[in-house]
């Protein structure tokens, strides 16, 4: 089923988005002021804007995004799902890894060594698992799976009917696509995701799946698109 977007947001949201964004950029403002000092690149510039991207999409894409009624067993089978798709996702983004044996470290807390957003960051360094708790990609992971959740529940009334009208649905298998190309232009390392730089295409991903996600075309909506454009 497709979805509208909303046009016309009402004065309460703007002001709340804009308050969000204020403190967003006061948080920002501090930063420079009093750990790095003024940027001297536009790649820097960026570094520090990617996470508010992540971090305000997924947190719009969860507040607009309600879950149609249903019964209990498709909500479990929904949540299921959608829990599947988070570690999905959080294996290709980085976030969970396998372990590295007897070079494990433990825990440890990154704050203000990296920018906000990126930090606070939780890392563990096991001999089982490594795991990244990045704050602006755990967010964004999350809100994509919540969207799968709405979009099974939303698909069909029957969990089996849901997974089938996902796997036939062109907006539902997109967001496992964008998950590989986040995961692959990222870093399963937490030093070379900082560094890497390569975030352009990853939140590229990002902004389309919740677009699609939250919009839901078939095919045939994707036909009349391109009649319109032809």
């Amino acid at each position: 089923m497709s979805h509208a977007l909303a046009t016309r947001p009402d004065r309460g949201t703007l002001l709340y988005w804009a308050a969000v964004v204020n403190a967003e950029l006061l948080v920002v403002l501090l930063y420079l002021l009093f750990v790095t000092g003024p940027p001297d690149s536009l790649r820097f510039v960026l570094l520090v804007t990617y996470p508010f991207v992540w971090l305000n999409v997924a947190w719009w894409a969860y507040r607009s995004t309600d879950p149609p009624a249903a019964g209990r067993r498709t909500r479990v089978g929904a949540g299921a799902l959608a829990a599947g798709y988070f570690l999905l996702l959080a294996y290709v983004g980085g976030l969970v890894q396998p372990g590295i044996g007897d070079l494990a470290t433990g825990f440890r807390v990154v704050t203000y060594q990296v920018p906000p957003g990126f930090a606070p960051a939780v890392l563990y360094s096991g001999s089982a698992v490594v795991v990244n708790l990045i704050p602006f990609k755990l967010a964004g992971y999350l809100a994509l799976a919540y969207l799968v959740y709405v979009t099974a529940l939303d698909v069909s009334g029957s969990v089996a009917a849901g997974v089938v009208g996902l796997l036939s649905c062109v907006s539902c298998t997109f967001p496992v696509i964008a998950a590989i190309v986040s995961g692959v232009t990222g870093s399963a390392a937490f030093a070379a995701t900082v560094a890497g730089g390569s975030y352009g295409l990853s939140t590229l991903a990002f902004l389309v799946t919740v677009g699609l996600l939250r919009w839901r075309p078939d095919v045939s909506d994707l036909s009349r698109l391109r009649s319109r454009i032809g």
